[in-house]
């Protein structure tokens, strides 16, 4: 299967390379299906290969010998995940998830090598793409050490609205993906209970609201202060 044009139009991992390159990437990947709650792949299987999300939502999480997860991000069209593999050969470190039924494409690392090897400009692509994940990852680092809870949930509501965004009137953003306050805990490093005290402060202030069972920022600011560090 070939990446549609809306797909290379608005993946904002793919954004800023040229056409033909995208195209040629395009034309190397394959469609991959997902139920819900079906697994892409689990922390410590080869490094194959990476995905772009095409539709649906999947999560990223770290599962202990105990089975307890740590849900560490949620994505949806655009996204590509597994890309650290294209890198440096290691197996998964994380295992993802449909969240709902998902459509992806996968992009084979013997397949993405040879391509690249002709093309350096998506190596350097690829790098600049991995520097934004580990730099969202130093941020979600950095919060769970020196924020209070407010400000873990100010980071996640915004990095779920850079992924599931919908921008309404008067810079409002609807968070257009039914997360559960479990899972809002789970991604701030927090009880369910404490994260329902600070989103009802938080809907009383006017802050955020509920749409038809979505989140939505009202005051985009008083989140993005609540947190910085």
């Amino acid at each position: 299967m070939r990446l549609d044009k809306s797909f290379l139009e608005n993946s904002f991992s793919l954004a800023g390379l040229p056409e033909a390159l995208a195209e040629g990437l395009s034309g190397l990947a394959r469609g991959v299906s997902l139920s819900s709650g079906e697994i892409l792949f689990h922390t410590g299987d080869p490094g194959n290969g990476f995905y772009a999300v095409l539709e649906g939502s999947i999560k990223v999480s770290v599962i202990s010998h105990e089975g307890e997860e740590q849900l560490l991000a949620v994505f949806g069209p655009g996204a590509l995940v597994g890309e650290l593999a294209l890198l440096d050969g290691r197996p998964r470190s994380a295992t993802v998830t449909a969240l709902k039924p998902s459509r992806l494409a996968f992009i084979e690392k013997a397949a993405f090598a040879r391509f690249g090897d002709a093309n350096p400009a998506v190596y350097r692509h690829m790098l600049a793409v991995v520097g934004t994940r580990l730099r969202l990852a130093n941020d979600v680092l950095a919060a769970r050490s020196f924020l209070p809870l407010p400000g873990r949930v100010a980071q996640t509501l915004l990095q779920l609205a850079e992924t599931f965004g919908k921008p309404l009137d008067n810079g409002r953003v609807l968070i257009h993906y039914k997360v559960s306050q479990a899972n809002l805990a789970n991604m701030a490093g927090a009880a369910r209970e404490n994260v329902n005290r600070v989103l009802s402060d938080w809907k009383r202030s006017g802050t955020i609201s509920r749409i038809s069972g979505y989140y939505c920022i009202e005051n985009h600011d008083a989140l993005k202060a609540a947190s910085e560090i």
